[in-house]
């Protein structure tokens, strides 16, 4: 993330193996103005999609994920509170809300690390790195990008497990934006893209909410339609009747 969320925030990420690996650190970038969310067309809400949901903004082995990576089944959630900032409450609720926000994903709160799937680790700054190396990676060498972080492991057969980072002693601004959008993307919209202005997934967006655009993509990516490992040429034709259901909802 930014040194400071109120300046900007945003994301880079690393494919970091073969396959289906990805990092993503939370980086600096340069405060923009947005539209407003409900001002958001079909055509920039299937782009924003298409951005975000295939592909790796950073892939130093040249692979780009042209398949739908998601959860199949339930996703279970362990909280680990190291900070001295307890902020477990606040990330439990958010977990729990996604079960109304976004359809067809169905989430749970774990009392087990080795029950879970995806593993969320509250942090203040100063175990940041460390926990990036011995909880994540489990390697001494391991890089720790960003502000904040999560890494998905994945394969045409979904996503197998994601571990997301968020640091708690820095600002509310901070915590919000870094456990809204790093637990967003461990769901599998791991790419970003600096055009889109009403997203978090998005360097230069200042957004620390879970934006309406942003729920049209998760509620797209977990639509049944779009099967796991379905590869982009197959999703482009279902797309504009998904997001037409969705938009009735909203």
């Amino acid at each position: 993330m930014s040194n400071s969320i109120k300046t900007l925030t945003g994301t880079k990420r690393t494919l970091a193996s073969i396959p289906g690996i990805l990092s993503c650190g939370f980086a600096a970038g340069l405060l923009i103005t947005t539209p407003t969310a409900q001002a958001a067309t079909n055509f920039q809400i299937i782009d924003g999609f298409n951005k975000t949901v295939f592909g790796a903004e950073y892939s130093p082995f040249g692979i780009q994920t042209k398949y739908i990576r998601k959860f199949r089944g339930t996703v279970r959630f362990h909280i680990h509170n190291g900070s001295s900032l307890n902020r477990r409450s606040r990330v439990r609720s958010f977990i729990s809300g996604l079960n109304s926000q976004i359809k067809g994903l169905k989430t749970e709160i774990v009392s087990s690390r080795t029950k879970a799937n995806f593993s969320v680790y509250i942090v203040d700054r100063k175990d940041y790195a460390s926990t990036v190396k011995k909880s994540i990676y489990r390697n001494e060498r391991a890089k720790a990008p960003g502000k904040c972080f999560v890494r998905s492991v994945f394969t045409t057969n979904g996503i197998v497990r994601s571990d997301a980072i968020i640091v708690s002693d820095e600002g509310e601004s901070l915590f919000k934006r870094c456990m809204i959008e790093e637990i967003l993307q461990g769901l599998g919209p791991l790419n970003e893209h600096t055009s889109l202005h009403q997203s978090m997934f998005n360097d230069r967006s200042r957004h620390i909410n879970f934006t309406k655009f942003d729920r049209y993509i998760l509620n797209m990516l977990y639509d049944p339609r779009l099967k796991v490992g379905m590869p982009m040429s197959k999703v482009q034709p279902l797309l504009p009747s998904v997001l037409g259901d969705i938009r009735k909802r909203f």
